[in-house]
């Protein structure tokens, strides 16, 4: 069912801090003379779509026998000792209980390759009847997302299987565990590094190999960032009165900047696997704790990157900041977000004449390639999503909000047609253009924005409105 709304269209594009001088309304799905053209507008509520999975298992009653958790025990056992034979996953196959094959996706992700990886796949295959096509990825990514797309229940002994492989792997996971409160250890895969559990501030690179953050990093004015191509992107980030530009290849490499901007502590994830960089006010914290320091965990949640709070060790949802483990989840804490543009470097500096921009060694003395991933993402997700809202297609950026509890998604392709008409409105909010980024104001002011891959975007507000606009013509 599609929902016609009015259409808010000004004539003059708009930057940050413009002042528009004729406004039109309208009905959607009429044409609107305005001194910039015509605009369409319809919202198009949530669709589940064909997946492409096998038909889900039937799951049995009651909880998984004993002697399949011990023979699971075993396997994870031989798996890390190098003594894994096959015929020690007979016992799991024959007891047929699908809630077993999220432990045996576990194991896949980790042994990617030779016998042992053979026998697992062909476990999980006749237990839950899904042959593992890997069309170019590792088969732990389509026994994910088959399993993601299925949605079925794990069993009690699942967690603590879980933390005994992966502690094993980085010990530095293991609180996570230990202080979980809503964390849903199902949709939690390894994203390939360890954990970053630098002091803070920290300047050194990672022992063992992490993602580092980037701690209070050395700035410049817009001249001096004349280092960087006008034509490349910056996430832009404003609070009160200062302006910072965060060059896209160093975001790449670091994934998460702590800083200071207009009197407040920030942290700045980037997740590559989602293009979705977002900030947060670590200093919203209640009275009681420290300000938060984000780091990132090495972890994955649907190929989003799972941060954690070096003070607190607590986990939070990268996308919503919500806490999900530990002490900061104990209080419910939810972290504050601020706008983030996308933006071409050159457009956000004339919009931002007075921001600073991150110096080009970062302050670090390090050097960063012009492109450091190389196209990595460039056909489709690497890790497991499971199965994405048809209404768009997975890697179509869209600007996202949450507006009165709802929220809203604007295709980035489809705003760039339509703001040089003038900013986009419906239901109360206004979408403006920032640079060559957007933002998103309501009746009260500005509203948190911030750009990601759409298949993010509707796995973490999987009832968002997706807002279609159209440049008739």
């Amino acid at each position: 069912m599609r929902r016609l709304v009015p259409l808010l269209v000004f004539a003059t594009a708009c930057t940050a801090g413009s002042d528009p001088t004729t406004t039109t309304t309208t009905t959607a799905g009429t044409e609107t003379s305005a001194a910039g053209g015509t605009v369409d507008i319809e919202i198009i509520p949530p669709s589940s779509g064909p997946t492409e999975v096998a038909p889900a298992p039937d799951i049995p009653d009651g909880e998984v026998d004993e002697s399949v958790q011990k023979a699971l025990e075993d396997v994870l056992v031989g798996v890390q000792t190098g003594a894994f034979e096959s015929e020690s996953l007979e016992p799991v196959v024959a007891a047929a209980d699908p809630r077993v094959a999220w432990f045996l996706a576990d194991l896949l992700r980790f042994v990617q390759t030779g016998q042992e990886s053979l026998a697992i796949s062909s476990a999980f295959t006749r237990i839950t009847g899904a042959a593992l096509d890997n069309d170019g990825h590792p088969l732990f990514v389509p026994a994910f997302d088959n399993l993601f797309a299925w949605d079925l229940p794990a069993w009690s002994g699942y967690e603590a299987l879980k933390r005994r492989l992966y502690t094993a792997v980085e010990p530095g996971w293991d609180a996570f565990f230990i202080e979980n409160v809503s964390l849903d250890w199902r949709y939690v895969t390894w994203g390939g590094v360890l954990i970053d559990a630098r002091p803070f501030p920290a300047t050194e690179p990672c022992p063992g190999g992490c993602i580092p953050a980037l701690d209070n990093p050395a700035t410049t004015d817009a001249e001096g960032g004349d280092w960087y191509p006008d034509d490349a992107v910056v996430f832009g980030v404003v609070v009160g009165d200062e302006a910072i530009a965060f060059p896209k290849n160093q975001m790449q490499v670091h994934e998460m900047v702590n800083l200071t901007l207009g009197g407040r502590r920030l942290g700045i994830p980037y997740c590559t696997l989602c293009g979705s960089a977002q900030a947060y006010l670590t200093d919203s914290v209640p009275s009681g704790f420290d300000t938060a320091v984000l780091r990132t965990s090495g972890l994955l949640s649907r190929s989003n990157k799972v941060m954690y709070d070096l003070e607190s060790g607590s986990v939070l949802d990268t996308f919503t900041g919500e806490a999900r483990t530990g002490p900061l989840a104990e209080a419910g804490v939810v972290l504050e977000q601020v706008s983030v543009v996308a933006s071409r470097w050159g457009d956000w500096k004339q919009a931002h004449p007075n921001t600073r921009i991150v110096a080009e060694d970062g302050g670090i003395g390090r050097l960063y390639a012009p492109d450091p991933l190389g196209g990595r993402d460039d056909d489709g997700p690497i890790f497991p999503v499971g199965p994405v809202d048809p209404r768009l297609s997975v890697h179509d950026p869209v600007i996202g909000v949450v507006y009165e509890g709802t929220a809203y998604s604007f295709a980035v392709a489809e705003l760039e047609s339509a703001l040089p008409l003038g900013p986009v409105g419906v239901d109360g909010l206004e979408v403006i253009a920032d640079g060559s980024g957007f933002r998103v104001e309501g009746p009260d002011g500005e509203l948190p924005t911030h750009e990601s891959f759409w298949f993010a975007w509707s796995q973490f507000h999987p009832e968002t409105l997706l807002v279609r606009v159209t440049v008739p013509g």
